[in-house]
């Protein structure tokens, strides 16, 4: 089993319900699992102040990091988010440039950054084609699944 196999299975994981897959092959043994906290990003922390005062206010929303994507952006930028849980890096080494800029057009398949997971360094590619508007996470950071990573404005 190579590297992009093994990358091919952690994004099924990622994209699907599936908690664990184990896979045995000769002598070599893979097991992927998700993280099974998911932060509660769908209620607005207005709605969770709202609350009546005798219902208890959900730790989650409250504990969960605020997303870099605010709600003032506009309708016709797409979002690239993480597949995976892991460290978001924009430059492929240290000594290299940053893979994408603010500014710079990207096009469907061109690596974007690079997330480190489990010691393997998973190149994310955009989905799309169109204009970097915003990086979202900064150099060497920690990310979480489905977290907002850059704002691209579709060509």
């Amino acid at each position: 089993m190579d590297l992009k196999q093994i990358q091919d299975l952690v994004k099924m994981v990622n994209k699907s319900n599936i908690s664990e897959l184990t896979i045995e092959e000769k002598d070599i043994k893979i097991t992927i699992k998700q993280k099974e906290d998911k932060y509660v990003t769908a209620a607005p922390i207005q709605q969770v102040q709202a609350l009546p005062a005798a219902a208890p206010a959900p730790v989650a929303a409250s504990a969960a990091p605020a997303t870099a994507a605010p709600a003032s952006v506009a309708s016709n930028l797409i979002t690239i988010k993480s597949p995976m849980i892991g460290t978001f890096y924009r430059r492929p080494s240290p000594d290299k440039p940053n893979l994408v800029d603010e500014g710079d057009e990207v096009r469907s398949g061109k690596v974007v950054c690079i997330i480190e997971a489990m010691k393997l360094f998973n190149e994310i590619e955009s989905e799309i084609s169109g204009k970097i508007v915003k990086v979202l996470v900064e150099d060497s950071t920690p990310v979480e699944f489905d977290q907002p990573l850059f704002l691209v404005e579709p060509a």
